[in-house]
Order: structure tokens, then sequence, then C-alpha cells
């Protein structure tokens, strides 16, 4: 959660040289080679048979490709608090697209912790007036990752029991660099190529790579096998603390105060009660 939630730190200090699409070329092509180079060293299981390459396809097109072009380009119009709060409200979604897809059951609990984090992102991105004060394009493009996110998770189910945790995210972000391949090339490559790269920027974007894309996977990966989705879930809660934490201290654009301190508590109010709903189930 640490990583996760520091990650939209590093995404704002990596913003400051290059746009998202570059980002998220540069974040899963390195987080790609690396996982490569470990699979091939460990003779680890890198590919998927052909009957479940669909689902792959799938699963890699909600997450990292629709996803990371939500998150990347919504964090570009609203604070990194802000966007970190949206993400951590893919719980509560989960379960209810797990009842169109999957049939599942939906609790009291999801709904109330559904309208209480909403509530609370209200108190976020409204003024007095109930006038945005955040860019509401920025707003949407985070609900497109949230979204994604929340499908992800349920195409995630059908696969995690055939397959190890490595593979699959070796294979998602193999996937996903084939898709913003086109995009990148089209829209940013010559930006790119004309970037002044410093010790800054290098430095936050091998975090984001070696920590969030990679390492924070991999552990929470681990954590779900040990404690099972809803218990490890819970933790999810830290991310916009830990975030606007890390912003308050690195950014020199954001700051803590009342109104963002109050929406936090009652989307993670929120978030707490619909997990916990799920856990009582």
């Amino acid at each position: 959660m640490l990583f996760w939630g520091m990650s939209y730190v590093w995404v704002k200090i990596v913003y400051q040289y290059i746009g998202p699409l570059s980002t998220v070329f540069l974040r899963i092509s390195l987080a790609t080679i690396i996982l490569l180079s470990f699979g091939l060293l460990f003779k680890k299981q890198l590919f998927a048979s052909k009957k479940d390459l669909p689902a792959f396809l799938l699963l890699a097109l909600f997450e990292p490709f629709a996803y990371f072009l939500g998150e990347s380009y919504g964090l570009q119009l609203v604070s990194s608090s802000i966007g970190s709060i949206m993400i951590g409200t893919i719980p509560l979604f989960i379960p209810f697209f797990a009842f169109f897809i999957l049939k599942d059951r939906i609790s009291i609990f999801n709904i109330v912790g559904l309208l209480i984090s909403f509530a609370g992102l209200l108190v976020l991105i409204l003024n007095k007036d109930f006038t945005f004060d955040a860019s509401p394009l920025g707003i949407l493009l985070m609900l497109v990752a949230v979204l994604s996110g929340a499908l992800y998770t349920i195409q995630l189910k059908k696969l995690s029991g055939k397959y190890s945790s490595f593979t699959i995210l070796f294979l998602m972000n193999f996937i996903g660099l084939i898709y913003f391949i086109p995009l990148f090339l089209v829209f940013e490559l010559k930006e790119l190529i004309q970037t002044n790269i410093d010790i800054r920027f290098l430095s936050a974007l091998f975090q984001l790579v070696i920590f969030a894309s990679i390492g924070a996977m991999l552990l929470y990966i681990q954590v779900v096998e040990r404690i099972g989705v809803t218990k490890a879930s819970v933790f999810t809660n830290l991310i916009p603390i830990i975030t606007a934490i890390g912003a308050w201290v690195i950014l020199p654009d954001e700051s803590l105060n009342l109104k963002l301190v109050s929406g936090i508590l009652i989307v993670v109010t929120g978030i707490y009660i619909g997990q916990k709903g799920e856990s009582k189930n």
C-alpha cells in the first residue's frame, strides 16, 4: 500500500517531463523487460495456452490498457490525492459487476458503502455552491480507470486458478505493451525523444516500475494467497492517506486541508463498510 500510495506522487513528478502515453509506455516496457529477464533466468512459465489467449487479451484490455489511459490522463487534471481516493473505490464496484457477470449476490453493506464513499467524493470535488472544485473531465477519466480496474478483477478470477501470479503479471504487461505501442508512436514518440532527462525524472520513473508496477503487484498477490481477497482489500484504505501525506511532503502545489482530510475519512469509511459486508457474507 505504501508503494501504491506513493505511485501517485511519482507519476506527478514524471508528468513534469513527459506525457501520459510516454509514462505508461516506459513503465510497462521496463516492467516487461524485468519480468521477462527474471522469468528466463528462473525458468518461470511466461506464456499461456492458445485457448486462454482471448481471456488474457481481454484482461490486458481492462488493465493495463484502459485503466492506465483513464488514470494517466485523469491525473493530469486532478490532484494525486483525489486520484488515489477514486482508485481506492474500486473494491466497492466489484460486487456490482460480479452481480451482473458472475451472478453473485449484492449485500446491503455494498450499497451503503458505495453511497457513503460517493458522498465523500462529492465533498472533495464540489464547492459550497455545488460547482466543481476539480476538473469534471479529470473525474470522468478517473472513473474510466475505476470501472476498468473492477472489470479486470472479475476477469482475473477466471484465470487466477489456472496460472501463477507471475505468469499473469507478465502477460498483462506484455499484451498491454502491444496495445500501447501504436498510440505512443503516433502521439508522443517525438516529444519523448526531445525530453531533457535528469536524475529526478529517472528516480521517479524507476520507483514507479520497481515498486508500483512490479513490487506492489507481486506482494499483493502473495498477500491475497495467504489471507484472501476480502482481508487484503481492506488494506487499500491506506492508499489515499499515504498519497495525501506523500503529496503534501513532496509536491509543492498540493496541501493538506480540512476538506481533503474530511473527504478521505468519509470515502475510507464507505470502503470499509462495503468490505466489512463482504467479510460477513
